[in-house]
């Protein structure tokens, strides 16, 4: 008979790095932000996961500048595009310039070309510019004039856009919406919260925000964290779990259009990178529960009977999940 194996509870996976790394992150962004916390914590399960975030909430609450502070912590290229209605899709990918000293058209890369990019507004732009990042969010490369130019790694795309104004606007159409990994909803900050800003901005004196926050993480510690989120055991009763919560999205009563393959491939990738932030080589049913709303907000739709009645996205997957049996 074969003896019994020792048995071994410690982490099976080295999330030390990981650890100290996100705990860095946070610590540089807090020195300029308060209440953030939630939102912070999505941002950096979407770049470990390798997703792309939009972000939404009405203006002044912070959304462009909690981006903008991540993206600060991080030794890579950062680029802001504002979306406006005349913008092109040229002004967004780049375009072949004629060079008259050798009579050749050369190509000129556009904001796109960045590690980190942040689009302001995105619903301001027409669908014929918005639809130029359809390729780039996707595959992370760019086509033009029959040449393909691929994205560096990291790439991520972080777009706001507010729901209150709508004159102006072009709502993103579904298979958009599709290609973010999180729709993260930015809430006003509690009135504790708010007095800390004031107090903060106070403090500063002038100086900007920018200078308080250092980059501390380089692209390729960034590369082996990501790597390691490879190795994170998934049970396999929770794969059931996350396919059994997405398949109801599809014949809810309430729901027109439910979630996607690709939305238990999101919500699957974004729960490593959820236990991975905790220090757990080990996916949990509260990891999954965690990124469903953020994951499926944006992909499903709501009868119009429902939308008339008040219902709301987040309370149909609540009603949802709550449905499922979690497993044991």
């Amino acid at each position: 008979m074969e003896e019994n194996k020792e048995i071994s509870f410690e982490s099976r996976v080295d999330l030390e790095s990981l650890k100290n790394a996100i705990e860095k992150i946070k610590d540089q962004v807090g020195r300029v932000l308060v209440g953030q916390e939630e939102f912070l914590e999505f941002l950096i399960i979407a770049l470990l996961s390798d997703g792309h975030v939009l972000i939404e909430g009405v203006p002044g609450i912070a959304k462009t500048v909690t981006a903008k502070m991540l993206a600060k912590t991080i030794a890579t290229e950062f680029n802001r595009i504002q979306f406006t209605p005349d913008l092109m899709p040229s002004d967004v990918i780049g375009t072949s310039v004629l060079n008259m000293s050798t009579t050749n058209f050369e190509f000129k890369p556009g904001p796109i070309f960045s590690n980190l990019v942040l689009i302001d507004e995105i619903n301001r732009a027409p669908a014929k510019t918005q639809s130029a990042l359809f390729e780039v969010m996707e595959e992370k490369q760019i086509t033009v004039d029959g040449i393909t130019y691929n994205m560096q790694s990291p790439f991520m795309v972080l777009a706001t856009q507010n729901p209150i104004e709508q004159e102006g606007t072009y709502a993103l159409p579904e298979a958009q919406l599709d290609r973010f990994l999180f729709k993260i909803m930015v809430e006003y900050p509690s009135v504790e919260n708010e007095i800390k800003i004031l107090q903060m901005h106070n403090e500063r004196k002038g100086k900007k925000q920018e200078s308080y926050v250092e980059s501390i993480i380089s692209e390729s510690e960034l590369k082996e964290i990501k790597e390691s989120l490879n190795d994170i055991i998934v049970n396999e009763k929770l794969f059931a779990y996350i396919v059994e919560i997405i398949s109801k999205t599809r014949t809810h009563q309430y729901l027109s259009l439910g979630g996607s393959p690709r939305a238990s491939l999101a919500i699957l990738q974004a729960s490593k990178a959820s236990a991975a932030i905790k220090g757990r080589d080990f996916v949990t049913p509260d990891d999954v529960k965690k990124v469903i709303p953020a994951v499926l907000r944006h992909r499903i739709i709501l009868t119009p009977e429902k939308e008339m009645e008040g219902m709301t996205a987040d309370k149909v997957i609540e009603m949802i999940v709550q449905s499922v049996e979690v497993p044991r």
